[in-house]
């Protein structure tokens, strides 16, 4: 295959021909760029991409054509599978491909179980957050809505109980989305499904009108760690099981046999008796897990 210097070489020729040059930045996937981009995107991190998903991808990927000043897909293929530029563009290619959808309280009942039920079960047989922090893990946490939603749910349970305390860990493939979940501002309508009395004691206005933002309180921030992480990581590198985690709508993206694989080591990273969280279109069934069903999309470990 062509190095890195015929790439640009044949670049720098195709911009002294205008006509060619518009042509060939208005070029389409082809069929053979579409198998090796998402043969690549499964490999990486397990997300599959069917045919369906290719308008989408070249759509997403335009923006790193632009970034490189590349005019063809297979430039940039080339450049993505050139030995040396492949770690760092990877990350970038991941952050593109991903889909970061998430909200405050988003399926509300699960924070009404945790609250209800799955934290006085915890506390009263092993003394969860009580004699050690509550370990909650926020798994593909995108731009970090779920994990100060958490955040907010356990300070009030912890103002009912002051010796309670807790840890919570959000974490995503996703670069970008990461680092817009450490600053914790987002626009003030994506806040509407925060209770007003929550939104009052862990939200600040924009000082700017205009800008109509809202950001987490710093004393809320410290309270949840992010890290990157990738699921096909063999191993996520925990010294300790979690009490909870939330793993919700994630799962979706991926096919069946790397679904298991994925489910098989978050319960590996989860504690005996402790809860996990998957989202209500998701599904254990058929799958050997060590997990109990305690409430729709909620199971404990055996």
């Amino acid at each position: 295959s062509r190095g890195l210097g015929d790439v640009y070489k044949r670049q720098t020729e195709n911009r002294q021909e205008s006509p060619s040059v518009m042509k060939r930045f208005d070029a389409r996937l082809t069929d053979r760029d579409f198998e090796r981009f998402s043969r690549l995107v499964y490999e990486h991190c397990g997300i599959k991409l069917p045919p369906h998903k290719r308008s989408m991808l070249e759509a997403r990927l335009r923006k790193r054509l632009r970034a490189h000043d590349l005019h063809t897909f297979e430039d940039y293929a080339e450049m993505v599978f050139a030995q040396e530029d492949c770690t760092e563009e990877m990350v970038k290619l991941i952050d593109v491909v991903t889909t970061n959808k998430t909200d405050f309280f988003r399926e509300p009942a699960h924070f009404d179980y945790l609250v209800q039920s799955a934290l006085p079960f915890m506390v009263n047989r092993f003394d969860s957050g009580i004699k050690q922090p509550l370990k909650v893990w926020s798994a593909g946490c995108s731009t970090g809505k779920e994990p100060y939603t958490l955040a907010m749910i356990l300070q009030e349970y912890q103002l009912r109980m002051a010796e309670f305390h807790f840890d919570i860990l959000g974490t995503d493939i996703c670069t970008e989305a990461l680092e817009k979940a450490v600053l914790g501002i987002y626009a003030a309508d994506k806040a509407e499904p925060i209770p007003t009395d929550l939104k009052k004691r862990y939200l600040l206005k924009s000082k700017d009108p205009g800008m109509r933002q809202v950001r987490i309180i710093p004393e809320l921030r410290s309270m949840v760690r992010f890290r990157r992480l990738n699921f096909m990581e063999t191993d996520f590198g925990f010294r300790e099981p979690f009490d909870v985690i939330f793993c919700r709508n994630v799962i979706i993206y991926f096919d069946r046999p790397t679904q298991e694989r994925l489910l098989t080591k978050l319960v590996d990273n989860l504690a005996s008796g402790r809860y996990i969280f998957l989202g209500h279109s998701e599904t254990l069934l058929g799958l050997d897990l060590p997990l109990t069903q305690m409430a729709p999309s909620v199971y404990r470990r055996l």
